[in-house]
């Protein structure tokens, strides 16, 4: 279970020095510091789900929610997530893993997220139309549908089988909350197909 210090040393606040029990809790690998102030209880969990604890507010995006939904092929180890107005990416290597974080427009950053329970803990995640509304948003715009399918199958390496399965009228519904180019060509491909 996450935990932050202040959380901690409550809970040892009978020892006659907190922090120095936390310390000795640490080195023998009772609690394991993700980040400044932030402690996990299982060495075992699973880096997505501390994700949206260390740096928000922040949902699971881009090339991990791509990985996760098997519209890309390759195995992506970090956990990848956005944020919004932050102005500059973030990048945490923890014990976990590696998280990175970056923006999206605002008035897009609400917008097709699931809000999933696994046990104790609770993340966010893009929808996969969202997740990939968010990867076309950060990269350089293409001057044609015929260029974003070739972005799509070639580069991001996604089937085409899986590109008709995605939902149209949420990309277009998202689309304008971008501002992007790439986003609304999404539309217009998917409209076709």
């Amino acid at each position: 279970m996450i935990k932050t210090t202040a959380m901690l040393l409550e809970e040892l606040k009978g020892y006659g020095s907190p922090k120095s029990k936390l310390a000795r809790m640490a080195e023998h690998g009772e609690c394991f510091p993700i980040t400044r102030g932030l402690y996990e209880t299982d060495r075992n969990v699973p880096a997505y789900l501390l994700a949206g604890s260390i740096y928000g507010p922040s949902y699971i995006s881009f090339e991990y929610a791509l990985s996760r939904y098997g519209l890309i092929p390759e195995a992506v180890y970090a956990v990848t997530c956005a944020t919004f107005e932050k102005k500059k990416k973030k990048k945490y290597e923890t014990p976990f893993g590696t998280f990175t974080y970056r923006d999206v427009p605002s008035e897009a950053f609400p917008l097709g997220i699931r809000l999933v329970q696994e046990g104790d803990y609770f993340y966010r995640i893009a929808e996969p139309e969202k997740a990939l509304c968010d990867q076309l948003y950060t990269m350089p715009p293409v001057p044609n549908t015929q260029e974003l399918f070739r972005l799509l199958t070639e580069d991001l390496r996604i089937e085409e089988s899986e590109i008709g399965k995605l939902d149209g009228n949420k990309v277009c519904e998202y689309s304008g909350a971008y501002h992007s180019t790439n986003v609304k060509k999404l539309c217009s491909l998917l409209r076709r197909l």
